[in-house]
């Protein structure tokens, strides 16, 4: 499995429901490596907010 967002790259973070999270642009920090369930996992970054979060790739979609 490969990451299909490159660190740098700004897309849209859509928590659900259930995440508290602010939706909106972020900026993909780290691609984080595929673990067991591969879960393609990334740290990403709001300009609003002062840390990072993780979240999966089915999470984010292409910024504009």
């Amino acid at each position: 499995m490969t990451h299909k967002f490159t660190v740098g790259t700004t897309v849209y973070f859509d928590g659900g429901m259930l995440s508290p999270a602010a939706r909106g642009a972020y900026r993909i920090m780290r691609q984080l490596p595929v673990e067991r369930d591969n879960r393609l996992l990334y740290r990403i970054k709001s300009a609003a907010e002062s840390f990072e979060r993780t979240a999966e790739e089915f999470q984010l979609s292409r910024g504009e």
